[in-house]
């Protein structure tokens, strides 16, 4: 059985996920709002199935990446909740290394499409399972994603054509 990280550990939302899925919470950091809770992977869809249909998570305000290059693992998934029931705030984020994909929460929150879409352009994280997973910020023959670290300072050149 997995260890619930000592900062998270008097924290009862932490409390919850690691009740109902004790290998979940892989780590947990504070931050300036509150904590941050570092979720497997592997996990994220039932995670915030059971945040919002256990615990009163019942919007997602956001999804978005940070690429941490040339640090490894490079990319960080975050997701952003709120519950109005309690009043409160959560944020989790998943570590992925270049080229792993994860799972979309868009069976959880519907909202989650263009979020997940914005990512993908902007980023390159794939999200598995995803409705229609393709450029929404982008035009559809942009190379690469340009909040990438490693993406060319000067861009590329694009013809702009009609889509």
């Amino acid at each position: 059985m997995s260890v619930l990280p000592e900062i998270a550990g008097d924290n009862a939302i932490a409390v919850a996920i690691h009740e109902h899925l004790p290998t979940a919470i892989v780590d947990a950091v504070k931050a300036v709002d509150g904590l941050v809770f570092y979720i497997d992977p592997g996990q994220i869809v039932p995670v915030c199935q059971f945040l919002k249909d256990g615990a009163g998570f019942e919007q997602l305000m956001g999804i978005t990446g940070v690429d941490w290059w040339p640090r490894a693992p490079r990319f960080e998934v975050i997701y952003l909740l709120r519950s109005y029931k309690h009043n409160q705030r959560l944020r989790l984020a998943v570590r992925l290394p270049e080229g792993q994909e994860i799972d979309s929460v868009c069976p959880v929150w519907r909202g989650a499409n263009w979020y997940e879409r914005e990512t993908f352009d902007l980023f390159g994280v794939v999200f598995r399972n995803h409705p229609n997973l393709e450029r929404i910020m982008m035009p559809a023959d942009w190379e690469g994603h340009p909040l990438r670290k490693d993406y060319p300072v000067h861009g590329h050149k694009y013809s702009y054509r009609d889509e």
